[in-house]
């Protein structure tokens, strides 16, 4: 299928199309948000604000067909941040659980919920240990749902010392190591695929996703903070996915004269540049991604008409 075609299909068509498909599992931070709220400035509570603009973005995903969606939330490097955003960011990890706005998505979109991490631990002796209980309350209430799967990742920056210890646990019961994918269920609370996209704002960082990267998701990063995100933006990453990055290998010993040439050309002209190298603006002090590709006068035609 032509990207044209692809870009102006209805939303209810593209997700016909991937249902069609194995069920597709993707991974999307939202980061930048304090970022986007001072630039934008809207009119109502920071948390408020927060709750529509990430259920917007959540439905965005499940209309175009995705099936699974991973969120890590929260981080315990966060804490950095200091007293006041633990503050905030404790509110909205509750709110998850808890905003008639969040369970009434729950509902209407038949989205199954889960928490994975290791929040129990962290948040034990805390004034955030309440979270753990109310985390499991909307785990049970929407137990049932079968359309779309919603992961909130908390505290889930490393995995190694929860495996362990589940691993540990499963033997002593059941008499027998757990094998993988028994642990990305115990884990998860129930199994998932392993990763096919992850999609991340500023640093090129693939985070909080353990046990179910494989080498094998296409990652993508965008530019402006992940509130920012577009329909438009999700249509070209699963175009990218579903089409560009699935294409045949390449087979080069079938390649004319002319094909080497211009794949040299691209190369050349690309010599010592880095996907990922960025710069730090001089005032304002925010990390932004450098440009690097150039592309040659032969690919300029081809790509405006894909």
């Amino acid at each position: 299928m032509k990207k044209e075609r692809f870009m102006n299909l209805p939303t209810a068509a593209i997700a016909h199309y991937l249902h069609r498909l194995p069920p597709k599992v993707c991974a999307f931070p939202i980061n930048g948000t304090r970022r986007w709220f001072m630039l934008e400035q809207p009119a109502g509570d920071y948390l408020d604000v927060m709750c529509q603009t990430h259920i917007g973005l959540y439905r965005m995903f499940f209309d175009h067909g995705v099936h699974t969606l991973l969120t890590p939330a929260f981080g315990p490097d966060l804490i950095e941040r200091g007293n006041d955003y633990t503050q905030i960011a404790g509110a909205g990890l509750a709110r998850l659980a808890n905003h008639p706005d969040f369970l009434s998505f729950y509902e209407r979109y038949d989205v199954r919920v889960r928490f994975y991490g290791d929040y129990r631990k962290f948040f034990t002796g805390t004034e955030f240990e309440y979270l753990g209980d109310l985390f499991d309350s909307v785990t049970e209430a929407t137990e049932g749902h079968q359309r779309h799967r919603l992961f909130y990742g908390v505290c889930a920056q490393d995995a190694v010392q929860t495996t362990a210890e589940l691993s540990i646990h499963h033997y002593l019961k059941n008499g027998r190591v757990p094998d993988k994918n028994k642990l990305i269920e115990m884990y998860y609370g129930e199994f998932v695929p392993p990763l096919d996209l992850f999609i991340g704002f500023d640093k090129f960082c693939a985070f909080d996703t353990p046990l179910v990267t494989t080498g094998n998701e296409d990652l993508y990063f965008t530019v402006s903070p992940s509130l920012y995100f577009t329909e438009t933006q999700l249509r070209e990453i699963l175009y990218d996915h579903l089409h560009t990055r699935r294409a045949e290998e390449t087979d080069y010993s079938a390649m004319t004269r002319k094909d080497w040439d211009i794949m040299g050309r691209f190369y050349d002209v690309n010599r010592g540049k880095t996907l990922g190298v960025g710069a730090k603006q001089e005032h304002g002090e925010f990390w932004y991604p450098l440009p690097q590709v150039t592309l040659p006068e032969e690919f300029l035609e081809p790509v405006l008409q894909d």
